[in-house]
């Protein structure tokens, strides 16, 4: 079952200094955290800002060829957790035909973004979530839902 999501913010992690996608349900009770390399994560940030590069990036140029190629962008789903690496899916469709095509969460996020596309995650994937490492885990997640909108800086939606 997928459940939708929202970017609740973007944030650093304090212990490893690497950027983090949190991920919020719309109902509000379960939190996903994805570590993302810098790089998509600035072309997140500048999204979510609502700032335009003085080029196209690389997220722009895939969106502007979608758009020239009529093909519209129905949803992002984060299928699978394995080996410690999101995997996720872009459903796309043009004349009436959907196509699946893999991509890096983080990819899918930041194209998502600027297609105003709504986001989905597996509920396997949650659960995959809670179970990887118990205690990493709780932790994490006790870490999650002390911050507050504040902690969450300028990227909140």
């Amino acid at each position: 079952m997928e459940v939708e999501v929202k970017i609740r913010g973007l944030l650093i992690d304090p212990v490893t200094n690497q950027p983090i996608i949190v991920m919020q349900n719309l109902g509000g009770n379960a939190t996903l955290p994805i570590w993302i390399a810098p790089a998509e994560a600035q072309a997140i940030a500048l999204e979510l800002q609502k700032e335009v590069p003085p080029r196209p990036q690389t997220h722009d140029l895939i969106r502007n060829l979608l758009i020239g190629l009529d093909v519209s962008l129905v949803k992002v789903v984060v299928t699978e957790l394995k080996d410690s690496s999101f995997y996720s899916v872009l459903w796309l469709q043009r004349d009436g035909q959907l196509i699946s095509m893999d991509s890096r969460t983080s990819d899918a996020v930041a194209i998502a973004l600027r297609m105003d596309c709504p986001i989905f995650v597996e509920d396997k994937v949650f659960k995959a979530c809670l179970t990887q490492d118990e205690d990493s885990s709780a932790e994490t997640k006790r870490w999650l839902e002390g911050l507050g909108d504040e902690d969450l800086g300028p990227y909140k939606m």
